[in-house]
């Protein structure tokens, strides 16, 4: 891992676009973690728990100080691919600030995150995170 990018304020977001990001410290994906995400999601694939990891991997990438709050706005394009997800398969992330744009009271970002598996040599989800920093 490279540490986080630090961004601090305003002017240092709306500076970043093509900045690069990571890659994370690697997490394994075990039995407990498989099976506690399908008791509190039925149904849901492994693509979903890959997709809920890239909260827990984002503060790893990326962490903005100097702004009054840092909203996540949900997602733009999603691809999952055919990956199986084991146990004892190892995820990460990395990824790149892809665009920054103004927006009412702060600033708006699209975080392009690639999910890759120590198994897999393509990545395992792809992701357009939307966020925005307020002033």
């Amino acid at each position: 891992m490279t540490g986080p990018v630090v961004l601090d304020g305003l002017d240092a977001v709306r500076a970043s676009a093509d900045t690069a990001l990571g890659p994370t410290e690697w997490v394994e994906i075990t039995q407990e973690r498989l099976d506690r995400f399908a008791a509190a999601c039925p149904g849901a694939t492994a693509g979903w728990l890959l997709l809920s990891m890239t909260n827990l991997f984002m503060p790893e990438m990326v962490q903005v100080t100097g702004v009054s709050a840092g909203l996540n706005l949900g997602t733009g394009a999603v691809r999952f691919t055919e990956a199986e997800l084991l146990p004892g398969t190892r995820v990460r992330a990395r990824g790149s600030i892809d665009s920054v744009e103004e927006a009412r009271g702060g600033v708006q970002t699209t975080i392009h995150i690639q999910v890759e598996s120590d198994a897999s040599p393509a990545p395992v989800l792809t992701v357009d995170a939307i966020s925005r920093w307020l002033d």
